[in-house]
């Protein structure tokens, strides 16, 4: 149910009311990893999270070689006072590396990347040589072993590359490419089961009647499951019954990791997800001290978690930003990453009440090489385009009575 903007949810919230803080904090300490691994591709690995260490079966460079074209040869052949004369005895080339051992006054043309020929310690680029024939004339200042990659420089043998519970991202594919890792270790995908309740949400394709609107939350839910690579059960509208929804319940409790719904966790007469939960499950809590979101339900019901997030659409939002994002990355196997937060001046007279944390809606911007933020507009937590204009929350504390222009506030800087 798309939640009105009535009293019950505008009055101050009750001291026992948990703040946001509190709120994500009790969640993290309930959720638990889903302790389940499959072995997969490493083409298939990206956006997964690794179940295990994974050790170096190599060295990386696996032998030294050359940082760029040039010329090998050995550091005692450098020019001190006068410049110095070097028969060319041969070729290293990227996977055909010299067969020999150079001598004093020999040196080998070199690739880059190529393995550097025995008894050679020094590349000199190829710009910084005189060539003639089979010769080449050293002058200048030189260092020794420079341009030389060693092996093992980047990475040893049975080091540890990448831990459990690290999200693999493309760089991370290349490196495990690199050691000839073809198969890893990650967690299991999530389940994650949700619906809407409402007798006034239609489907898309449905044709609206009075008193009705579409659902947009399944939409913004399944996007936001979509980003965390999460195998998504959607149950589609709910219809305001006890009955359907203890079907809903059940249904998801046998399917699912995580059950999240949409609206119903209100006060109204009609409200009935919160009941459900107390008969099926158990409430952790119901209520959170922030605007907006703060009729948020946390739960369990069987094995699964349960979040019952607000029906307003920027209310099921933010929630699910604060709370079932961190929830989601623990149960993967991830350390929940914290929200970036940083200092911003205001460029808009900001208004608030206390009693409560407000995620109000802004866009960050560069103002004369000073961060600045500005309000989206109105904050209507009805109001989706609050969401879709802003690159960030602008946090303003449970004590804090709003801002006036050129204020400096705090800010969370939405994910791209």
């Amino acid at each position: 149910m798309h939640d009105s903007n009535t009293s019950c949810c505008d009055t101050a919230p009750a001291a026992s009311t948990l703040t946001p803080q509190q709120a994500r904090q009790r969640i993290l300490e309930r959720v638990s990893v889903v302790d389940a691994y499959q072995q997969i591709p490493l083409r298939d690995a990206l956006n997964r999270t690794l179940y295990r260490d994974i050790i170096s079966p190599l060295n990386v460079p696996s032998y030294d070689n050359s940082a760029m074209d040039g010329y090998a040869l050995h550091s005692r052949d450098l020019p001190i006072d006068s410049p110095v004369d070097l028969s060319i005895i041969g070729t290293s080339w990227a996977g055909k590396p010299f067969d020999g051992r150079l001598q004093a006054g020999q040196c080998v043309r070199i690739m880059t990347g190529a393995q550097m020929p025995s008894g050679a310690d020094t590349v000199i680029m190829q710009e910084r040589v005189t060539r003639q024939d089979k010769h080449i004339q050293l002058e200048g200042e030189h260092q020794a072993q420079q341009n030389v990659r060693y092996a093992g420089e980047e990475i040893t043998q049975g080091d540890t590359v990448l831990k459990a519970g690290h999200y693999l991202q493309p760089a991370d594919i290349g490196l495990l490419a690199t050691l000839g890792v073809a198969e890893i270790p990650v967690f299991r995908r999530l389940r994650v089961a949700f619906f809407s309740t409402g007798d006034e949400l239609r489907s898309l394709g449905e044709p609206l009647e009075a008193g009705q609107i579409y659902d947009s939350n399944r939409y913004s839910l399944h996007a936001l499951l979509t980003q965390l690579n999460v195998d998504i059960l959607d149950l589609g509208i709910i219809r305001d019954t006890p009955e359907a929804i203890r079907q809903a319940f059940q249904t998801a409790s046998q399917q699912a990791d995580v059950l999240l719904t949409s609206g119903g966790v209100s006060v109204g007469d009609a409200d009935y997800v919160k009941q459900t939960l107390e008969e099926l499950g158990q409430v952790d809590f119901w209520k959170v001290a922030m605007k907006p979101g703060h009729p948020l339900a946390f739960g369990t019901l069987g094995k699964a978690q349960f979040f019952g997030l607000p029906g307003n659409p920027v209310s099921a939002m933010v929630t699910f930003y604060q709370f079932v994002h961190p929830a989601l990355q623990r149960m993967m196997g991830r350390t929940p990453s914290a929200p970036l937060r940083l200092q911003a001046v205001t460029t808009d007279t900001l208004k608030k009440r206390p009693g409560r944390v407000e995620f109000q809606r802004g866009i960050a911007f560069n103002q004369n090489g000073t961060l600045s933020v500005r309000s989206t507009g109105s904050q209507g937590s009805h109001r989706l385009t609050s969401m879709n204009q802003a690159n960030c929350f602008i946090v303003l504390g449970q004590d804090s009575s709003g801002a006036q222009t050129g204020d400096t506030v705090e800010i969370e800087l939405l994910p791209d």
